[in-house]
């Protein structure tokens, strides 16, 4: 499997020399890593050239590193079901610089798009219909970045009794919990059921 994998990366990383960064395999995926600007050219050449055939998006996402210049890593997850294979392909951003959208290739990426505009706060220029997909009307933030405070803002639900929406300071409140932090190999402080019966 992994040769299969690393004559596809080989492939890629020819044909598209100038679009990818980097590429590795790790437990059984293709990782490629390419420039922000070429992210339609990319997916592209996966779907239609007859050494990648991935002709099926399972996933777009993010991932937020804060302390990073480029912060973000939009990751795109596809299948070949011909080639019963997965790549993964990355690039990095900013918060200010938008992504082309892939819906002109991968229709199926609307949504995902969208989920990842609302939660992290990526923009995708192309988009037809870029808003918020999980968050109520008038949210503020994007609730994934790392950055985001746990707590001062409002939840939306429905009131029975009122008939109408409410709105209502969100509370994370923690129980207090009791953890015994000593090691099963020195042995604890009090006795479990039937230690009794335990010959020293």
């Amino acid at each position: 499997m992994d040769d299969k994998l690393e004559a596809i990366g080989q492939a890629i990383a020819s044909d598209l020399a100038d679009a990818v960064v980097a590429r590795s395999i790790a437990h059984g995926e293709l990782t490629v890593t390419a420039e922000v600007h070429d992210i339609v050219r990319v997916v592209k050449f996966l779907r239609d050239d007859p050494r990648c055939e991935f002709r099926s998006i399972i996933d777009v996402t993010a991932v937020d590193w804060p302390s990073r210049e480029k912060r973000f890593d939009v990751v795109y997850h596809f299948l070949s079901p011909t080639k019963n294979m997965r790549v993964r392909v990355k690039i990095e951003v900013d918060e200010a610089t938008p992504v082309s959208s892939i819906i002109s290739v991968f229709p199926g990426a609307n949504w995902y798009e969208r989920e990842v505009y609302d939660l992290y706060g990526v923009l995708f220029t192309g988009h037809p219909d870029m808003r918020r997909l999980l968050t109520d009307y008038g949210f503020e933030g994007h609730p994934l970045r790392k950055d985001f405070p746990l707590t001062g803002f409002v939840e939306v639900r429905w009131d029975d009794e009122l008939k109408r929406v409410v709105y209502d300071r969100v509370k994370l409140t923690q129980e207090f919990r009791n953890f015994d932090f000593l090691s099963p190999w020195e042995g604890t402080d009090y006795l479990l059921p039937g230690d009794e019966k335990a010959k020293n």
